[in-house]
């Protein structure tokens, strides 16, 4: 579930989302020709996504996808930030992406218009109504999380993780899973809020690394901070190092299974 996923206001929509019919299984009853025939149709319409996305976001080059809580509200300190973080991203010459909702998403979106950079929002079908920011300028809708998510790591070069619930999570750690296993590289995920995500990253420290859950070296795969200027700094220095590998043909490629 992705960081517009935590809104849980606004009307239920009538009947179940396209995740939900791909991902349930035959009732005991079913015919078992019944839900044969539909999954194979629906690979064509997942497979359409993934064509529409790729010929729409083509020409993005050096996007920072930001993620955050959609429930984040204009007065509060992280979306003043997160605008201002993306104003200086969009002035620097990079191309935001958020999910297209409220919150953080919306923030970003802002930042972007205001910085004069193409601000991109990728929303999603949910069992409630969201609807696309205001500030978004390139807008898609998908029907399934996953193929969504692609889009996320495919066309960013980093991630900025403003604090969030379990969407939030829930692209946090998938990217950090992918730069671990070497997936994609060279790939930062910035944390932008010290008190909140201190928790987090002493438990990883003081439990999952303390018990080799996961290797010390793992908790260097991100870098947390209050500043915008930093979270720029950062992306900024990671796609210099990304520009130089890809122009060295003996380099090899920075991007290694995933698509």
């Amino acid at each position: 579930m992705s960081s517009d996923g935590e809104r849980r206001s606004g009307p239920r929509r009538l009947g179940p989302t396209e995740d939900e019919r791909l991902l349930s299984v035959p009732h005991p009853g079913e015919r078992r020709r019944d839900f044969i025939s539909s999954d194979p149709w629906r690979v064509l319409r997942i497979m359409g996504e993934f064509v529409e996305g790729f010929d729409t976001l083509a020409g993005v080059h050096s996007g920072v996808t930001f993620f955050g809580s959609a429930r984040t509200k204009p007065d509060d300190a992280n979306y003043r930030a997160a605008t201002e973080t993306a104003r200086r991203f969009a002035e620097a010459g990079f191309s935001i992406i958020t999910g297209g909702g409220p919150g953080i998403m919306e923030a970003a979106n802002r930042g972007a218009r205001e910085g004069g950079g193409p601000s991109i929002g990728l929303n999603i079908e949910l069992p409630f109504e969201q609807g696309t920011n205001e500030y978004v300028e390139t807008p898609m809708h998908f029907r399934y999380f996953f193929v969504r998510k692609m889009m996320f790591v495919k066309y960013s070069i980093g991630f900025v993780v403003f604090p969030g619930g379990y969407g939030t999570f829930d692209e946090m750690f998938e990217a950090l899973t992918l730069i671990q296993t070497g997936k994609i590289k060279h790939f930062p995920v910035v944390l932008f809020g010290t008190a909140y995500w201190r928790g987090l990253i002493d438990w990883l420290r003081t439990t999952a690394a303390a018990e080799r859950k996961i290797d010390p070296g793992d908790l260097d795969i991100f870098q947390l901070t209050d500043d915008p200027a930093v979270a720029v700094d950062v992306v900024m220095r990671a796609r210099e190092q990304l520009f130089a590998l890809q122009s060295d043909p003996m380099a090899g490629p920075s991007v290694d299974g995933l698509f």
